[in-house]
């Protein structure tokens, strides 16, 4: 028997809580019961988000959220300003561009920031542009977007609205919803929530209603219209992901009881933990110092080392899975993923492992080196 660690950026692993919780013998979704344990989620996610505005969850995953955001805020042949820095800063692209939307991509190399001085240009050279889409925290690279400082510049456009991927920042880094305008936020319940994946969540500005009201873009499953009105009602639009959402209440109380900040500060000291283990071991950090999230942290993979061997043996011979890198970085880095249900000794494990397959690989280095910088940390924190 061998016991299996999860360390990837999503799926997460699932505190035995919430699995607990999904096992319930099944209830009606249309009952005064699963009402209640859908508001209680929502009031949850509330928090969660920083948010007053309206919280809809959608069965789907975190790409369905994403394109739901294109399909409710826009008419076919508007401006959309995309910045991008990653796969999933390039879907939100692709999506735009599958709905008719003039897409302004403004292409970042993937281990840099989406810079805010870019978008307010692009801004400035589209006046009309009915929507600006950046990722908060990319997962495919690491990087931590200044989602605070691009929604102070999108405030000044009454008609843009401003749409944040966050599905790997949710739950794992600061995200001040209504402080720092951001019209519509979403995540995916694979990640900081802390549940299987299945499940998406999202908020609404009233800026975000505003272009809701005009988007003439086709819509039937991800009309947000529909999830609103049936809110009203305690309810959803459609069949919902039963299991799942009272997962998420068992989820949220989890996190609540920690606090959210406690979520925030424990997030931050894995990923302070994470960087200091492989820096120790002399490898590189693939994100740049001014953007380094708490979601997941990606390596480049040393000189004359087979990354793609670096995930394999991990996974098969000491049962760690970390991630590899995506389209042009794959064997070129790996990442690993600490959101949602970690804690400290998943970091010390998953270093452990990764020192003895750098070991194993040929790779010189000290001997638990990684380990003790990781120790240093936690033991300070």
């Amino acid at each position: 028997m061998k016991k299996r660690y999860l360390m990837t950026p999503g799926p997460t692993p699932v505190p035995s809580e919430v699995l607990l919780a999904q096992a319930r013998p099944m209830i009606h979704h249309r009952t005064p019961d699963f009402s209640a344990i859908l508001m209680e989620s929502i009031a949850g996610l509330k928090q969660v988000f920083a948010t007053e505005n309206d919280v809809l969850v959608i069965a789907c995953s975190g790409t369905g959220a994403m394109e739901s955001a294109f399909a409710n805020c826009f008419c076919a042949g508007d401006t959309v300003i995309v910045g991008t820095n990653g796969k999933f800063g390039e879907r939100l692209a692709q999506i735009g561009r599958v709905y008719g939307l003039e897409v302004v991509e403004l292409a970042h190399e993937w281990n840099e920031v989406v810079k805010p001085d870019d978008i307010a240009r692009a801004l400035e050279e589209n006046p009309d542009a009915r929507g600006v889409a950046v990722c908060q925290s990319e997962t495919s690279s690491g990087v931590l977007n200044d989602v605070e400082a691009i929604g102070a510049i999108v405030a000044g456009y009454p008609d843009c609205v401003f749409i944040v991927d966050s599905i790997t920042g949710i739950g794992a880094v600061d995200c001040k919803t209504d402080e720092w305008e951001l019209d519509v936020v979403m995540t995916g319940s694979q990640k900081g929530l802390m549940l299987p994946p299945g499940l998406a969540a999202l908020t609404v500005s009233e800026k975000a209603w505003r272009a809701y009201e005009r988007s003439t873009l086709p819509k039937f499953y991800f009309d947000w219209g529909k999830y609103g009105k049936s809110l009203e009602k305690d309810t959803t639009p459609f069949t919902p992901s039963v299991s799942l959402i009272i997962g998420l209440s068992e989820a949220l109380k989890l996190m609540l009881d920690e606090g959210v900040e406690g979520v925030i500060a424990r997030h931050s000291r894995l990923a302070e933990a994470t960087r200091a283990g492989v820096t120790a071991l002399g490898l590189e950090l693939f994100a740049p110092p001014e953007g380094r999230g708490s979601a997941v942290t990606p390596v480049w993979v040393p000189e004359g080392v087979d990354g793609k061997a670096i995930v394999k043996i991990m996974k098969e011979k000491y049962g760690v899975t970390i991630a590899g890198g995506q389209e042009q970085y794959a064997g070129r880095i790996f990442r690993i993923g600490h959101l949602g249900y970690f804690g400290d000794f998943d970091i010390i494990t998953t270093l452990a492992a990764l020192e003895m397959t750098l070991a194993e690989l040929g790779y010189e280095f000290e001997r638990g080196a990684g380990i003790s910088a990781a120790e240093a940390v936690f033991m300070e924190g």
